[in-house]
């Protein structure tokens, strides 16, 4: 069973949550990855993410995959009862999660049921491919990143921030080149794409 709440802003969606967990989040615990706004200047979203989380109940533990060991990394994505990604630079995220080995964990974890938590970058992993998402994130910073393939849990293409500054040029641009030949699915700050196994809506 696959259970992904993939949004653009998680602060301007947060309120959809417990509803999609159809559960009490209380006492629950996060494993909260921020490793791709590790080198953006921009990076509120990290700490408006943490205190999203904990409004809601749950108990958040951080872990920086870039630097944090491989029992470590491990122990946390198996034995927290959610994972969250945050956004960022998705080309840097996808080469620590490929260097540590943390993405073939997510991939087992999501695949076994773990609910998982993304916000722009963290839900755009999950597509076949990120190539598209060079016209919004700089994959020069991602050096020793080999390919562009994305940890392919599901097989459309999400693209945030649609209509929401400062990427609104970018995600229309995207559009334009990318529309006619890969499943993409724009969503606003407020709105989520909800996958329950097979089933995917954006709310």
């Amino acid at each position: 069973m696959i259970k992904l709440f993939l949004s653009s802003s998680f602060q301007d969606a947060a309120n959809l949550l417990p509803d999609f967990i159809s559960g009490d989040l209380a006492g629950k615990t996060v494993t909260f990855i921020p490793t791709a706004a590790l080198h953006e200047k921009v990076d509120f979203f990290v700490e408006s993410g943490k205190k999203a989380l904990k409004q809601l109940g749950l108990h958040v533990e951080e872990l920086e995959i870039s630097t944090a060991a491989q029992t470590e990394i491990r122990s946390k994505l198996e034995n927290n009862d959610f994972i969250y990604v945050t956004g960022g630079n998705t080309f840097f995220l996808l080469q620590e999660m490929k260097r540590t080995g943390a993405d073939q964990i997510i991939k087992e974890q999501i695949r076994s049921g773990k609910p998982y938590i993304g916000e722009s970058a963290g839900s755009i992993i999950l597509s076949p491919n990120i190539e598209y998402v060079k016209e919004m994130d700089d994959c020069s910073i991602a050096a020793d990143l080999e390919n562009f393939d994305g940890l392919q849990i599901i097989d459309f293409f999400p693209l945030p921030h649609y209509n929401c500054f400062p990427f609104k040029d970018a995600v229309e641009k995207i559009i334009s080149l990318y529309k006619g030949s890969m499943d993409l699915k724009p969503i606003t700050n407020s709105e989520v794409i909800l996958v329950h196994d097979g089933d995917v809506q954006i709310s």
